[in-house]
């Protein structure tokens, strides 16, 4: 990321002015009304604390670890619902390469490539069989908790995102990533609820808050999770 550069993202949502600094980028988020000039002063004004920011978030990105195996092979752990499971190649005679999951990940390969097939397409297999699970959960989630308030989504989605956990379009067309498939269900059903009260909070102000502890009472600990693991999640499988 090259800390002289920042991206300035305009948006009806925001109230105010303020600096987001991730791995990716520098953002500076503000009202529409508030002129390129006074963002840049605020910028000038504001820049010990980005470099401090961004300091830190290289000294975290030294100190992760993926959870990932280095190769997907028989016995490798595989993180899954914030728990690892261990990983069973198997041949079997079907064409397609098949996932289960029970108490271990279990991988069926067509026994006729099962010298061809590598780490990468079986890592690429498990993954799908993630991302098919866990929108499955999500609508599950959403049927849970939608009807409690009348918040129902245009549509669900699953995407891989380096930067968030969630988002909720103007048309209510919910995204969630994929990754929250590695953390414990409660955070995946928090990131949901946060996303399923934006159709009636576009902001998050008292109001929303309150609505999601509606849904969610100790929703705080969810958020304690991601601040502390979300950066390990964020690397993937």
């Amino acid at each position: 990321m090259d800390p002289l550069s920042y991206q300035i993202k305009r948006t009806q949502r925001a109230s105010k002015t303020r600096i987001v600094v991730t791995p990716e980028k520098i953002e500076v988020v503000a009202p529409l009304h508030v002129s390129e000039a006074m963002l840049h002063q605020f910028v000038n004004e504001q820049w010990h604390w980005i470099i401090q920011a961004v300091q830190k978030l290289k000294s975290r990105a030294e100190q992760l670890h993926s959870l990932a195996p280095k190769a997907y092979h028989d016995g490798a752990a595989i993180p899954y619902q914030g728990k690892t499971y261990s990983l069973s190649l198997t041949p079997t005679k079907l064409k397609r390469i098949r996932v289960e999951h029970s108490h271990v990940f279990t991988v069926h390969i067509p026994h006729t490539h099962l010298d061809t097939i590598g780490s990468e397409e079986i890592k690429s297999a498990v993954t799908r069989w993630m991302k098919a699970n866990v929108k499955m959960t999500v609508e599950q989630m959403v049927l849970l908790h939608g009807p409690k308030h009348n918040l129902f989504p245009k549509s669900v989605s699953i995407k891989s995102q380096k930067s968030r956990w969630g988002s909720c379009g103007i048309h209510n067309d919910i995204a969630i990533n994929w990754l929250l498939a590695l953390a414990p269900l409660e955070i995946l059903e928090y990131v949901v609820v946060h996303e399923l009260c934006h159709i009636k909070e576009k902001n998050h102000s008292k109001h929303f808050w309150a609505l999601v502890a509606q849904h969610l009472p100790n929703y705080r600990s969810a958020q304690l999770w991601l601040k502390q693991h979300g950066r390990t999640l964020m690397l993937g499988i």
